[in-house]
């Protein structure tokens, strides 16, 4: 079926005139699409291009570490800390486990190896990014979705635009969602109102589980290479070197005493 063009969709080309036209354009887009006025104030005013985002995007290398090499660097330094997090937080991780099906050790896996468990999470301004990103041309579709989604999660209370800061790319929180990802799997597991993956782990924790049961993650069965849960790890994350440390990680995590 092929919709039919809005002329919201129609004033937004990537890339065409200045930076402000095209955000004065696409403030015309997120108010059509529901987003109130005083969000694309907030958060839209006064924003300028990003050239050290366009710099990064356009010169991504390859992921070509070998597995053994990632894992090495990565997992060692962070084992004790993490063990340490599953205690800290073991009674929140058995009540998401309970919930999603998802064990402790493997979202405490991917905490780790995303963010240090929460200590670096970037501090680019993830709406500047993302009203960069969906101005250039080489994937603004995408980052127009993922900077609208950025506007309604503020727009639903969950964080405010200043709050909002995070990797180049517009990843945010302790696990780094996408927004679009955000609206999708939040979860307000600490019950305090407000979906916050910046600040609440069991918010974060919870919201990780709920994205991996969301695609396909099976409760009980293994997820090392080969087993039925390992290619919901690699929906987390495309690389095949990536999936296998979190494997790796949360293994040696299940042994820790």
């Amino acid at each position: 079926m092929v919709l039919a063009t809005t002329a919201a969709d129609a004033a937004v080309p990537c890339g065409a005139g200045n930076f402000q036209t095209w955000l004065d354009e696409f403030k015309a887009e997120a108010a059509s699409k529901g987003v109130s006025q005083a969000t694309i104030a907030s958060s839209l005013n006064g924003i300028t291009l990003d050239q050290s985002v366009l710099s990064r995007d356009h010169s991504q290398k390859v992921f070509s570490q070998s597995f053994e090499e990632f894992s090495g660097r990565m997992v060692p330094p962070r084992l004790t800390r993490g063990a340490n997090m599953l205690k800290q937080y073991g009674s929140v991780l058995s009540r998401i486990e309970e919930t999603y099906g998802v064990p402790g050790e493997v979202l405490v896996a991917i905490w780790g190896l995303e963010t240090d468990f929460g200590v670096n999470i970037g501090k680019f301004p993830t709406l500047r990014s993302l009203a960069t990103l969906a101005y250039d041309c080489r994937r603004a579709e995408m980052f127009r979705g993922e900077l609208l989604d950025a506007l309604r999660i503020i727009d639903r209370g969950d964080l405010t635009p200043s709050e909002m800061r995070g990797a180049w790319a517009g990843e945010i929180g302790q696990t780094q969602f996408m927004p679009s990802n955000y609206i999708k799997f939040a979860v307000d597991f600490d019950s305090n109102g407000r979906r916050d993956l910046l600040k609440s782990p069991p918010d974060v924790l919870a919201s990780t589980a709920n994205f991996l049961q969301s695609h396909g993650w099976q409760k009980g069965k293994d997820w090392q290479p080969g087993s039925p849960n390992f290619p919901v790890l690699q929906e987390w994350n495309k690389s095949d070197v990536y999936s296998r440390t979190v494997a790796y990680f949360a293994a040696q995590l299940a042994r820790q005493p």
